[in-house]
């Protein structure tokens, strides 16, 4: 090996460390890598931003522009809500709304489609008495199979698109993903329908009729004021008030030392009880009891009428900027205007301090503010509400322009009327221009993470290829594959890149992976496109963590799941999709 092919491989093994590890953020790991590969010479400096022009940004980033305004629109969830009284029974409820977000997702981001379905899913699993747990998590696979199906549906499928017009001239078209694609949408789908029966049973509260949303306990302070008819009584007492779903798991008394109680306890005037229920059960017995729920003592702002201030329940996403941090560090109220009420979370302890309490991803959280100013400030924090956009409110016929918009690119696409990039682009402009989105909320809705994470990475992916290193590495696999029929190398790809992707982003196992599976298929005289193909479907298809995609991990806290939860349905999925995708790939991309 030489020595820029030594060093390439350095570059990339100390990504691949920092993105599992995760003791920086993804973004800025491929920053480094950047740096690093500059540094050493194996990326000129005149090519080393050029990812920042690449058109695979420019397409991720219209995308994102684009799922933001068709997520703003309440039309596709409005006429999920019409069909919902033939959802009868889990089954059909899993297949209906599984099928309308994969659909969703081929056309626009995976995360934004499921965001559309998410509340919606909610609230149907309240009204029909079907556990959260049952409905989200065959949402959240169906977006990842449903981006497989056209070249914009995912940032992998746009990557591979890419390296093939480096390798052969020509990038893969707007469908040219789709006959793979649509039959492990189908195969997915069918395996849904039945397969959510793996999943196990919902924990934590259950959904009443009066309860929006089905989450595990929340864990809610409430101080005691000399009011209150339960000084001086027992903690069996107001248990008991709450008819057994609200616990008292914690007392702060004498300048913040906490105790865990038993049932004959004597609570007192200024005790802090941490309480842990059903967020609906707390509420009700805070008011019966007189207690004072910690964060409402206070409005967020003076200035607000009752009228103007509202709770709402958000998950807390990856990128958040709560994650690692408690709400005593972040002061919500006084730098973002907000209270913090409660804290729901799968398996979480109930006897913690609120306020000392890390977030993390996933968490389901209720937040107290301003009913206008509450949504750009979970924006702002990272944090994604759940609630039912179905409303009816607004103007309608505002609500139909932004899915007018994809349609009419779609189309030209289609038609070969305008590259892709153009068309995305010009569709991201007219969704700010008709005021679907203001400017503020397009700039908001571009995750700046991502589009860093492919700028950078692009030009360390090229270096892979220029300085030999991916020629190496494909010599190394083929070795392994040696004994392997061409379909079964294509195969072999395919679980190397699944295997990968739990780990790593998506679209950086791409950008490693792709050009060894070009090399790889060079190496044994075959075509490269089913080799990409296997690439671009495996990492798409991360079902077996809730930390391997976006997707998975906005599921997590709503649907009460736990790590384990995920493979019990994502590994039978998976192997579908190997034993599926195979011979699909090598029948339409012949080797």
């Amino acid at each position: 090996m030489t020595i820029d092919q030594v060093i390439v491989f350095a570059v990339i093994a100390g990504l691949m460390v920092l993105f599992i590890s995760e003791k920086i953020r993804y973004d800025l790991a491929a920053l480094l890598g950047l740096l690093a590969a500059v540094g050493t010479g194996i990326v000129p400096v005149d090519k080393a931003f050029g990812g920042f022009g690449d058109q695979v940004v420019i397409i991720v980033a219209s995308a994102l522009i684009i799922s933001a305004g068709v997520s703003k629109s309440g039309v596709i969830a409005r006429l999920i809500r019409r069909g919902e009284p033939y959802m009868r029974t889990p089954g059909t409820q899993v297949f209906v709304l599984a099928t309308s977000v994969a659909l969703l997702s081929s056309f626009m981001k995976n995360i934004g489609a499921l965001a559309i379905f998410l509340p919606v899913a909610l609230q149907i699993a309240r009204r029909s008495g079907t556990s959260a747990s049952t409905l989200l998590m065959p949402m959240a696979f169906a977006s990842l199979i449903g981006g497989v199906v056209t070249l914009v549906g995912t940032s992998p499928n746009i990557l591979v698109s890419r390296i093939r017009q480096e390798v052969l001239g020509k990038p893969f078209e707007m469908f040219d993903f789709a006959p793979v694609g649509l039959g492990i949408l189908v195969a997915g789908l069918g395996f849904l329908a039945f397969g959510w029966r793996l999943l196990p049973a919902s924990r934590g509260a259950q959904a009443s009729a009066q309860d929006a949303f089905q989450v595990d306990a929340y864990i809610i302070e409430a101080s005691v004021p000399a009011s209150s008819p339960f000084v001086d009584k027992t903690v069996e007492s107001l248990e008991a008030l709450g008819d057994g779903e609200v616990s008292v798991t914690a007392i702060i008394r004498e300048g913040g030392r906490r105790y865990i109680p038993s049932g004959h306890w004597w609570i007192f005037a200024d005790d802090v009880l941490v309480l842990q229920g059903d967020a609906h059960a707390v509420r009700e017995l805070a008011q019966e009891a007189r207690l004072d729920v910690v964060g409402t003592a206070k409005t967020p702002d003076e200035t607000l009428a009752p009228a103007q201030i509202s709770v709402v329940e958000a998950v807390v996403m990856a990128d958040s900027q709560l994650v690692g941090r408690t709400p005593s560090d972040l002061r919500l109220r006084d730098r973002f205007g907000v209270n913090l009420l409660g804290i729901s979370r799968p398996g979480q302890a109930g006897n913690a301090r609120l306020g000392r309490t890390p977030f993390r991803v996933g968490d389901v959280v209720i937040l107290q503010g301003s009913t206008v100013g509450t949504p750009d400030i979970l924006r702002d924090l990272g944090c994604l509400p759940l609630t039912d956009r179905a409303t009816g409110f607004g103007s309608s016929r505002r609500d139909y322009l932004p899915l007018v918009i994809l349609a009419i690119a779609i189309v030209l696409i289609a038609a070969k009327f305008v590259p892709v990039t153009a068309a995305f682009f010009g569709a991201a402009v007219l969704i700010v221009l008709l005021h679907v989105l203001t400017l503020g909320e397009a700039y908001r809705a571009l995750d700046p993470p991502i589009l860093v994470l492919l700028a950078c990475l692009i030009p360390i992916s090229d270096a892979v290829s220029s300085t030999g290193a991916a020629g190496i590495a494909a010599g190394a696999l083929s070795a392994v594959a040696g004994e392997l029929s061409a379909t079964g190398t294509v195969a072999l790809v395919l679980v190397a890149t699944m295997a990968m992707t739990p780990f790593l982003n998506n679209a950086a196992t791409v950008l490693i992976m792709a050009p060894i599976a070009v090399g790889v298929a060079r190496n044994l005289d075959l075509n490269p496109d089913p080799f990409l193909m296997a690439v671009a479907i495996g990492a798409a298809c991360d079902f077996l963590t809730p930390i391997g995609h976006q997707c998975n991990t906005l599921v997590m806290g709503p649907g009460g799941y736990r790590f384990g939860d995920y493979w019990k349905l994502g590994l039978p999925l998976s192997v579908i999709v190997i034993v599926l995708a195979v011979p699909l790939i090598t029948l339409v991309w012949p080797l």
